[in-house]
Formats: structure tokens, sequence, C-alpha cells
């Protein structure tokens, strides 16, 4: 690894910013908030101390404990919005034990260096893409004003022409130009030359395939074989999309991307893996699904404390990359995780069951509130919707509720009990109340709703 580390100066969020920023979509749970933030900028502090502390600084790994619905994923989505670093979130339960089918835990290293990959790339895409759309310009004028070039000759007079001949084309280049500039010429057909995909088709029989591998077959026969070129006939304004996509891959860097990201990967990666209850099983017991569970533990203990995993790209050391696990532990409990797993795991953070407060604060506060978010979707067919705040505290305080009687799913319980809610004015719209504005007020709530809730069998089934 290079000794110096290219640092990432693009949006580095202080603890108190990074908490600001989920406030905006998240309700309470601050303590989680707190202990990824400060994670998160520890990833940045890391990298301006000297060389040789740099490499003994080990992440601080999270695991978030807390009912479902409590917004643990939701925190992992908008961290990835957040960071400006290569994140992923995977699913534990997706993973299976080396020899069974499915996917091993390797992968999600894999997925993090694609993603890093492909996250350079577009920056360097943006940072080359003025270039490119002048070259791919100059390509589509080629094809309208085909450009003229001075002979070699000693004729004066031949000469004399031919330079007036080559000022006229510059000049009439210049104005179909302008004529592009200004979008005049978006719809007149032309012909192109571009390039064609000439891959050679493969089949992998067995339960492992090329990506699992970490080989990319395709990449390879296409960089042997040379590159063909075919003419198509298309409009101006899907040539130009499609030649400027061309001159920025001629543009990139491909082998100095790779190599940033690859740095990225080891020095900011954060992987955050979710369900991971769903992988503890019931100590003493050596058959069925606990063993793959137990193995996929096992084979997680390497990547979470530090190894090499070969890539597509090449080797990747995981010492340095953060894992964020989260899981509801309803069935399990974290004790139940293997010790050495646990170990890897020294921060943890319980989230909070979410309460009839909380939920009034969920349905108006955030950004993406639900019932903005349901406001919306009707204001596109002329409807105003609103919702009067008793109404607002009823829906909250039934949430609750029925959180208590069946099953406390968290905040999603609101998705079900709003759609129960609006069901009829969501179906009959736009031919009944289009035009409208409509108030769901408390009443409303109580005769849609109290049936179904006090008829316990009901709720269990709808809402």
């Amino acid at each position: 690894m290079n000794k110096k580390v290219k640092k990432l100066t693009a949006r580095e969020l202080t603890p108190r910013e990074i908490v600001r920023e989920l406030d905006n979509y998240i309700i309470g749970q601050n303590a989680a908030k707190k202990a990824v933030a400060i994670a998160i900028r520890n990833r940045w502090r890391r990298l301006q101390t000297s060389e040789a502390l740099r490499e003994e600084i080990m992440p601080n790994n999270i695991i978030m404990i807390g009912p479902t619905g409590v917004g643990k994923t939701e925190i992992a989505r908008r961290l990835s919005k957040l960071v400006n670093a290569p994140f992923i979130k995977v699913e534990a339960s997706k993973f299976t034990e080396v020899g069974y089918v499915g996917r091993d835990v390797e992968s999600m290293v894999r997925d993090l260096t694609e993603y890093s990959v492909n996250m350079l790339k577009n920056q360097r895409a943006e940072e080359v893409k003025e270039k490119a759309t002048h070259q791919a310009q100059e390509r589509i004028l080629d094809v309208l004003v085909p450009p003229l070039h001075r002979p070699h000759h000693d004729d004066a007079n031949g000469v004399e022409d031919n330079s007036l001949r080559v000022a006229e084309n510059r000049s009439t280049r210049d104005k179909f130009r302008d004529r592009l500039n200004s979008g005049e010429l978006e719809d007149r057909i032309i012909e192109v030359d571009v390039v064609s995909a000439q891959t050679p088709s493969m089949q992998v029989f067995g339960p492992v395939n090329m990506e699992e591998m970490g080989m990319n077959i395709q990449e390879m026969f296409g960089n042997i074989l040379p590159k063909k070129t075919k003419k198509r006939k298309m409009t101006i304004a899907e040539a130009s999309a499609l030649l400027i996509q061309e001159e920025v891959q001629k543009l990139i860097d491909t082998e100095s991307v790779v190599k940033e990201a690859l740095e990225r990967v080891e020095n900011s990666g954060i992987v955050f893996i979710d369900e991971i209850d769903k992988i503890a099983g019931d100590k003493g017991h050596g058959s069925g699904p606990d063993v793959s569970r137990e193995g996929v533990q096992r084979d997680l203990l390497p990547i979470v404390e530090g190894s090499t995993v070969l890539t597509k790209y090449g080797m990747v050391k995981t010492d340095h990359v953060l894992f964020i696990a989260s899981g509801a532990f309803h069935v399990s409990k974290p004790s139940d995780l293997i010790p050495e797993l646990q170990g890897r795991f020294p921060i943890r953070v319980e989230l909070e069951s979410l309460t009839e407060d909380d939920f009034v604060k969920i349905l108006t506060l955030p950004q993406n509130a639900l019932l903005k978010q349901y406001s919306a979707l009707l204001q596109t067919e002329g409807v105003n919707l609103d919702f009067a705040h008793d109404a607002i505290t009823e829906i909250a305080k039934l949430a609750a509720q029925v959180n208590e009687q069946v099953e406390n799913i968290g905040a999603r319980r609101l998705h079900t009990i709003l759609t129960t809610l609006l069901e009829e004015i969501l179906f009959e719209t736009p031919e009944e109340y289009s035009g409208r504005t409509i108030l769901v007020t408390k009443d409303m709530v109580d005769d849609r709703l109290n049936a179904i809730i006090k008829n316990k069998d009901m709720s269990r089934y709808i809402l």
C-alpha cells in the first residue's frame, strides 16, 4: 500500500453535523446516532495521524440492538448518502458457510470494492465530462461536415484554392456547432461509428459463479479481443449521449482509479451488516440450520478482525474497514453469537422502543414523513390532503396500542394503519375527490379503525 494515503476532503462531516443530518430523517435513538457519528469521524481522524500510528489504530466496530422498526436500517440508508467513502449494506441472512450453496462472506468485500471503483469512476467522469462533450461534438461535426486538410504539393494555385475551401469548411463547421449548441439539430438522423461489444458468451455450471471467484471473464476477453465498431443510425441527441460516454471512458485512467479505489476501501470502507441476529443460533444444537449459521459467524471472524480478500481488482486488506452490525434479537440474544464474534464488536448500542410521542414526531417532523408522502401523492391528482392535529395524535395512539397488543413492529405499524385509514380515498381518487380538499379528523380515524383494533383477531391480520 502506498505510504501516502489520499485524504478525503469532499464532505467530511463532524459528529455533531452527522447527528444533525440523521435527525432530519430519524426520530430519537440519540445513543445510536452518536456512536455511529463518532465511528465515522474517527475514520477521517485516523487518516490525519502519522503513518506509523495510522496502521495501529483499529476501528471500533459497532453492534446496534433493538426491536424491528425503530430505525436501525434507516440509519444505514441515511449514512450511505452522508459519508464520502465506500459504503455497502448487506443482509447477514444471505450468507452461508463455505461449502454450502449460497454467497460466502468474502463477497461483501468484493461488493464494497466494486462500489468504490464505480464511485470513483463516476467522480472522474464528472471531472472530464466537459472535455468529453467537446470531443463528442467534434465527432458529430465530422459526420455533418467532414473536415478538409491542406494538400502536400507545390502547386501555388492549388494550395490557394484549397486554403479557401478549408476556410469555408471551418466557417460551415462553426455554424453547425452553433446550431448543435442551440439544440436545433437534435432530431436529425445521422450515421455514426460506435464500439460494438464482442464478448463471447460463457456459462458456468455448479454452485459457484465467476463473481464469487473474484474473476471477470468478460472483461478479460474484452481486453484481449480487439474492439470492433459498427455503423448505427440514430438522432443527434442519442448519438451525443453515446459518444460522450465513449469519450469519457477514453479519458479516465482506469489503472489510477482502481489504485485509489482500493486505498479508499482499505482506509475508509464501511460495511453495514443487517439482521445479524438471524445467524445467531441456540448453543448446544448441532443440527439443522444452526450448523450453517455458526459457520457463517466463524467465516465472519477473519473478515471483521482483518484479512486479505481476493477481488477482481486485486488484494484488499480488511484490517481498517469499519463494520456496523444490527439486529432485533427477538428470538435470540447477543450472547448467542459465538464469543469471538462478540469480541469483534466492542461497542454495543441499544435502541429504544418507540412511544406514542415518537410516533407523532415520525408522522410530522422528518423530511420524508409519511403524512407528507401521502399528501404529495394525492396532490398529483389535484387533491389536497390535510390531517387535523387530534387525528395525528389518535393515529399515533392506535399504532402504539396495536404494537402492544399484537406484535411490536415499531414505526412500520404506521404504514399499515395509514394504508387502512386512507384506502377508500386512495381508491376513489381521482373520480370522487379530484379538485377537493380532504381533512382527516379524529372522528374519521375512530370510525375507520376502532372496530378493527377492538377485534384482536382482525387487527392481527389487517393491522
